[in-house]
């Protein structure tokens, strides 16, 4: 698949085809595998997990959530336990009184069924990320990190993505960093491959993002 969606990307983008080529082969299900084993292998946990790093460093971001599963023993906390532990310990573990709000409100959405996290990889992209960002704390970019990373949607591009803005502006020897529509209206001629050149975006900066 990746050959295909390389070969299609440099003949609908010049600029993409002298990215590709400079970079050489981006295997994006193997990027994608290599991610997903870093990160909870289940949705919930996934977006647990993306709330406590949020604004973190990658190494930070690791460590609060390794205290918070110490907590409740070693294991990703189960809707009901992050809504009977105390905000306290929740805080001791490095959270702040912000995001316990944001994964105690992930819980009560997945508790309610409010979140039916078992139907996300069923939805359309755009149905999947309106059902994530109804949770406090879970945004635009968020909702995408998580289609183009754990459901590995192939056709995601974050407008607002700040490495991707910018690998924008390099690759296209922009005076600034387009605005996230400007970005959209760039990466239309990459449809349905737009995941993959996203990576090659992040990749010509190093940058593939930790959360």
């Amino acid at each position: 698949m990746s050959a295909a969606a390389r070969a299609a990307l440099a003949a609908a983008d010049p600029a993409m085809a002298a990215l590709i080529e400079r970079l050489g082969e981006i295997d994006i299900e193997t990027r994608l595998q290599r991610r997903s084993e870093e990160r909870p292998a289940d949705a919930y946990g996934a977006l647990l997990r993306a709330i406590v790093g949020q604004q973190l460093s990658t190494k930070a971001a690791r460590t609060i959530y390794g205290r918070v599963r110490e907590l409740f023993g070693g294991t990703t906390p189960s809707p009901e336990q992050l809504l009977e532990a105390s905000e306290q310990d929740l805080r001791a573990c490095g959270l702040s009184g912000r995001k316990v709000e944001y994964v105690r409100d992930l819980a009560d959405h997945v508790l309610s069924g409010e979140l039916e996290l078992e139907r996300l990889g069923d939805l359309a992209d755009e149905e999947a990320i309106a059902e994530i960002v109804a949770v406090r704390g879970l945004g635009q970019w968020t909702a995408e990190m998580f289609l183009l990373f754990h459901l590995e949607r192939p056709d995601v591009l974050s407008g607002g993505d700040l490495g991707i803005r910018k690998a924008i502006q390099v690759e296209y020897e922009l005076a600034e960093m387009p605005a996230p529509q400007r970005v959209l209206e760039i990466g239309e001629p990459w449809r349905p491959h737009r995941s993959l050149a996203s990576l090659y975006l992040w990749e010509s900066l190093a940058n593939v993002p930790a959360e």
